[in-house]
């Protein structure tokens, strides 16, 4: 690993980050799953060769955000671990619909990043699965299965961190209705406005 690519983690990562905030309308509460390979950001195959030194930029960054923000971070474990998360437990006990595993993440089994957020967050706890509202992947690590429904795809300003691919998501309720739903406020108004006293429904 050059030191390049290790000096450059922390401001990418937060450039994508925020980017996320703001395309996916994050608010205060809610919750980020950061999906992390270490070993591509050094170009190295997903699961091989894991490094704390990369996980603590990303780590350092990514909670510098959240508490700007207010958001809560999951990170997720490697597939060792069935890709359980790594949380603070104040959002545990706000959410009844967490459920927690007896694991601790170490870097063999459960990934350099989840053993390094384990090791360093106030007071973590893992957990089987969660909802988040947004995600970021680094490293194709396969997030999806903890985002909620119904995630919309938002393009990383930043591609690449190191060697390893961005991709990044947050969520929007789904759209239910017909042909006379709408979906925006503006719309709702409108119609509203001009409805008359013998409008159907």
């Amino acid at each position: 690993m050059t030191d390049s690519i290790l000096t450059a983690i922390g401001p990418t990562v937060e450039t994508n980050l925020r980017e996320l905030v703001q395309v996916g309308g994050l608010k205060p509460g809610h919750i980020l799953v950061i999906g992390t390979s270490t070993s591509e950001i050094i170009g190295q195959r997903i699961g091989t060769s894991g490094t704390l030194d990369v996980a603590e930029p990303i780590f350092q960054t990514a909670t510098r955000i959240a508490g700007e923000f207010g958001l809560h971070l999951a990170f997720q474990c490697c597939e060792h671990l069935n890709r359980a998360l790594v949380i603070e437990e104040e959002l545990l006990l706000k959410d009844p619909r967490l459920v927690p595993v007896s694991v601790i993440p170490v870097p063999r089994a459960g990934g350099s990043m989840a053993s390094y957020a384990y090791r360093h967050l106030a007071r973590p706890v893992v957990v089987e699965t969660i909802e988040a509202h947004a995600g970021i992947d680094i490293g194709s690590t396969l997030i999806g299965m903890h985002i909620k429904r119904v995630a919309v795809p938002a393009r990383p300003p930043v591609r690449m961190i190191g060697h390893a691919y961005v991709t990044m998501a947050f969520t929007r309720p789904k759209l239910i209705g017909g042909t006379r739903a709408v979906y925006t406020a503006e719309a709702a108004d409108a119609q509203y406005r001009a409805a008359s006293p013998d409008a159907d429904c």
